[in-house]
């Protein structure tokens, strides 16, 4: 049985906070970072010297690496390594060259997945760190950020800083699908570790996760993927003109169905601190924002059908009230520590920002005569459509042949 060691954040502990994190199109929860451990005297008597020595350089390469990215995880530049690419990748290479060494410690009834206390650093939960004797929550930790890191790469891959004038088109639309693929990778992390992974841990040591890896929080980050998967797509077929109005307002209803069971899967959390906080107003400004594209797209089609012109009139109405809630939910995300700002608008949030004040102004109807709410209330109800992205397919890699070598050898005790 795993025990658990929660330590309460104090002054001048390990966890560091930016103050602020520049412009935000994908929210990133701070990165939970590995804190040193010794494998060498749990381990000693059971495996070898060279497979002790492998795991503890694997890890020690994640917790340095992970301990450099955490304040940077939304700089828009970023330093070329000596690989030749950016450390976020590195660190991604880092957790899948440590991930099948780690599956030997929690395969085959290893007696040796409770010898270790394995300790990482919290950013959502008020608990600072978390230490746990079960090598299945090192695993979930490790799928967790790997999915964290990849959702720091999308938000760096669409920062549109970069789409400067001279920035051909093409590379833009590049970026926009690789980000779409991002997406769908972190959110097959994330179900992945809520199907697969939890069920591993004895239900105390779920109850003591920490609030960053409650299946609500997962389920919720995952969500979270999908629905900005989707509204890139939205986006870009904003910008097509062979798409029609009714795949637009798809896309629309798919992002509100997908924002809304994110919100409703965080809400009750007991966040309190700024990025479990910030992590909650991020989904909730979304998906009121969602809501906005949605009923303005369905008010156009309503308008085009033969649908009554109050019926029509009373969802273009709703889109701009909940227009306006968004731009308050919006402040409310940027002002919450740590501090963010709103990049200049583009996709499916300037089509939004552009488009919805100047068709409503250009209406007849009298937009006062109803209250916020009741305008809400009496809006026709959105359609309802089959969500089309699915997280794609993870499995566990395989355990590192390193293992079969030491059961072969009968080194590994497994009862």
């Amino acid at each position: 049985m795993g025990c658990l060691l929660s330590t309460p954040e104090v002054a001048g502990g390990a966890r560091r906070r930016p103050r602020n994190i520049g412009e935000v199109v994908v929210f990133v929860p701070g990165l939970r970072i590995p804190r040193p451990l010794d494998f060498a005297q749990p381990l000693g008597d059971g495996l070898s010297k060279s497979l002790v020595e492998r795991l503890s350089a694997l890890r020690t390469r994640i917790e340095v690496m992970a301990g450099q990215e955490a304040p940077m995880t939304t700089k828009p530049r970023r330093t070329a390594t000596q690989h030749g690419g950016s450390t976020l990748t590195d660190l991604q290479q880092a957790l899948e060259d440590y991930l099948p060494v780690l599956l030997g410690l929690v395969e085959n009834g290893n007696w040796l997945k409770h010898n270790l206390r394995f300790c990482w650093i919290n950013q959502e939960d008020d608990v600072e760190e978390t230490t746990m004797s079960d090598s299945w929550y090192e695993v979930l930790s490790v799928l967790h950020l790997m999915a964290v890191q990849l959702l720091s790469q999308a938000n760096l891959l669409l920062l549109p800083n970069k789409f400067t004038s001279g920035y051909q088109s093409t590379a833009l639309e590049d970026c926009k699908r690789a980000s779409i693929d991002i997406f769908l990778k972190a959110a097959g992390y994330l179900d992945f570790a809520v199907q697969k992974v939890l069920p591993q841990l004895p239900l105390e040591l779920r109850s003591d996760l920490p609030l960053d890896l409650s299946e609500g929080v997962l389920k919720a980050l995952c969500l979270q993927a999908l629905g900005q998967g989707v509204e890139i797509q939205l986006g870009m077929a904003i910008d097509s003109i062979k798409a029609t109005l009714a795949v637009k307002r798809r896309l629309a209803c798919e992002m509100v169905k997908y924002w809304h069971q994110a919100e409703e899967y965080i809400k009750e959390l007991p966040v309190a601190n700024g990025w479990g906080e910030k992590h909650k107003l991020f989904i909730q400004w979304k998906h009121i924002e969602a809501k906005a594209i949605a009923y303005y797209l369905h008010g156009l089609i309503l308008e085009e059908g033969n649908t009554s012109a109050g019926i029509a009139a009373a969802a273009l109405q709703a889109a701009e009230e909940y227009l306006k809630e968004s731009k308050m939910a919006c402040d409310s995300f940027h002002v919450t520590l740590p501090s963010s700002r709103n990049p200049p608008p583009w996709g499916a949030s300037k089509y939004l920002a552009e488009r919805i004040p100047k068709d409503i102004s250009s209406k007849t109807i009298n937009w006062d005569s109803q209250k916020h709410e009741m305008i809400k209330h009496v809006a026709p109800a959105l359609p309802d459509f089959v969500l089309s992205l699915k997280p794609d397919e993870y499995q566990l890699p395989s355990t590192d042949p390193s293992w079969n070598d030491l059961h072969a050898q009968n080194v590994v005790p497994t009862k």
